[in-house]
């Protein structure tokens, strides 16, 4: 069985190791190759980091794994942990069929049990509005990030650790997100969902890019996240260490949910907080971009102990004139 810990963190769909606020790569280029960096960026920790040399610009060839996180580029440098190389002893695969709302053995064969907490809209976005948003994404910098990703944050700047919450740089999410926005909200399963983080990813076959099984927080983060998948079909692989006693399922269970280009899809519920989710290696097999959206908990909420700061994130958030930061 594999033993992890993990973090969960504002960057991404996943978990960080992070002491500070977010995973950065700046500070060690800034001093190799004498590029500039914002000063606060330098105070971020850098340790268990190793990063390829830059051999193009194209996001390709850099890496900025930290810990036991890996990705193609420095598994040449860094040798695999334990935990990555151990297995657990019985894996049981299942399939999450959109319309029944079923999870059912892969094969075809065998019992299938409920899988709630899972909504996939097909088609969410044309193609002509895929264009231009991956277009508006390319003008701006990608950043790099962890298990070969790189992304682009729109959001307040967070450590979940210390359970703190600062506006920083934090103008709004973009602007090509408001009439998307307004689309979610239409759907039932969407009803009243008001996004105060955006977060891009960028998934690369040459980078290995991945992100590990994880629990998204649910201190800052409320009941529904919500992803644009764009690109590229891959599939979501939902976990459950411990297996499903209740179902007489004993071993590691996981259920693979099959995510279209162009869909958005919703966790909530057992999904959201029982459930892991990941994106394996394997199921990256071309560029792969995706967008998440989160709101608020409770405790941001009216009513809330922090209702104050959320109405702020709210209103910030809803200019939609941001830019990454």
């Amino acid at each position: 069985m594999v033993f992890s810990l993990h973090f969960a963190c504002k960057d991404c769909e996943g978990p960080e190791t992070s002491n500070e606020y977010s995973d950065c790569s700046e500070w060690f280029w800034g001093r190799a190759f004498g590029i500039s960096v914002n000063s606060s960026k330098r105070r971020r920790s850098n340790r268990g980091m190793m990063m390829a040399p830059d051999s193009n610009s194209d996001g390709v060839s850099r890496c900025c794994c930290k810990g036991i996180r890996r990705c193609l580029i420095c598994e040449k440098f860094k040798e695999k942990p334990q935990s990555m190389t151990s297995q657990p002893e019985i894996v049981l695969h299942f399939l999450y069929n959109p319309e029944t709302r079923l999870a059912g053995c892969k094969d075809g064969e065998g019992a299938s049990f409920p899988f709630p907490g899972v909504f996939l809209w097909e088609n969410f976005i044309s193609e002509e509005e895929e264009k231009e948003l991956i277009s508006s994404m390319d003008q701006n910098v990608w950043n790099l990030s962890q298990s070969g990703r790189r992304k682009q944050d729109y959001g307040p700047k967070v450590n979940f650790k210390k359970r703190k919450v600062r506006v920083a740089d934090f103008n709004g999410l973009p602007a090509l997100s408001q009439k998307l926005v307004l689309r979610m909200q239409q759907e039932p399963n969407l009803e009243g969902f008001m996004p105060v983080e955006q977060c891009n990813l960028d998934y690369h076959p040459q980078r290995g890019s991945a992100i590990d099984p994880h629990l998204d927080d649910s201190w800052l983060w409320g009941e529904r996240l919500v992803t644009i998948n764009m690109l590229s079909d891959t599939v979501l692989t939902m976990s459950l260490e411990q297996g499903l006693p209740e179902r007489e399922l004993t071993g590691e269970v996981h259920v693979a949910v099959r995510l279209p280009r162009r869909c958005l899809v919703v966790l909530y519920g057992e999904a959201r907080h029982r459930w892991k989710h990941a994106i394996h290696r394997e199921d990256i097999l071309e560029r792969r971009v995706c967008s998440t959206y989160r709101e608020l908990s409770a405790e941001f909420l009216p009513a809330g102990q922090q209702a104050e700061l959320g109405d702020e994130l709210l209103n910030i958030a809803f200019t939609f004139k941001g830019t990454p930061v």
